[in-house]
């Protein structure tokens, strides 16, 4: 295992390379935060300084209100910011965790929380969100609300995003980092980082350690 220092620039990239994939512009630099940690190649990054779980109430795909720190309180949880009109990162992240979800035992399976929030909740509404989600894994949770309320919470979290705008193509970009922040039922704390790179092995491997709380 070697030490990475993962800083604002280097998560900007990353977030470039995401944000490019789905026809958009950079990040600003300024918008993550400076995080330290411990990495292997292609898997994740266990952070020197976990992150607190957000203050986050949003809606959920049946209308209802959804409190993030209330209902994942002791719960493996990962979390992934996206949006469902993105051409190739969201749900390719989303189908490489689905996949490895299935191959957990059923108990793993009721455990584990996978929280979608969208990054362009003027188009992600509830019921769009939901339709787009159960084709994932019905399972999963999505949340969508106010713009501004999801942005705090992912930078919070290192993670930068930026409002949906129309292109001169007329095509809406919803700029975002790809990072999925895996949190721990022992403590509630965001310990591990995903990046845009991790695979269907990678979570598959990891998943049953995030499921006790553990490194992987």
């Amino acid at each position: 295992m070697r030490t990475t220092r993962v800083t604002v620039a280097a998560l900007a990239a990353a977030a470039a390379l995401t944000l490019t994939a789905c026809g958009g512009e950079p990040v600003k630099p300024d918008t993550v935060t400076q995080i330290t940690g411990q990495s292997k190649a292609g898997t994740a990054t266990v952070l020197d300084r976990p992150f607190d779980k957000p203050e986050l109430v949003l809606t959920d795909t049946t209308g209802k209100p959804w409190n993030l720190r209330e209902q994942t309180k002791g719960k493996p949880t990962l979390i992934y910011f996206g949006y469902t009109n993105c051409p190739d990162v969201c749900p390719l992240t989303m189908s490489n965790i689905a996949v490895a979800k299935k191959a957990l035992p059923k108990a793993d399976q009721d455990k584990l929380q996978v929280v979608f929030v969208t990054t362009d909740p003027e188009r992600d509404t509830p019921d769009s969100l939901g339709a787009w989600l159960k084709a994932q894994d019905p399972s999963f949770t999505g949340l969508t609300g106010d713009f501004a309320t999801i942005q705090v919470a992912a930078r919070k979290l290192g993670i930068g995003i930026e409002a949906a705008k129309k292109e001169a193509d007329g095509s809406v970009v919803s700029m975002h980092g790809a990072q999925v922040i895996a949190f721990s039922p022992k403590t509630d704390e965001g310990y591990l980082l995903y990046g845009e790179g991790s695979t269907v092995d990678d979570y598959t491997k990891d998943l049953p350690k995030i499921i006790k709380g553990e490194n992987p």
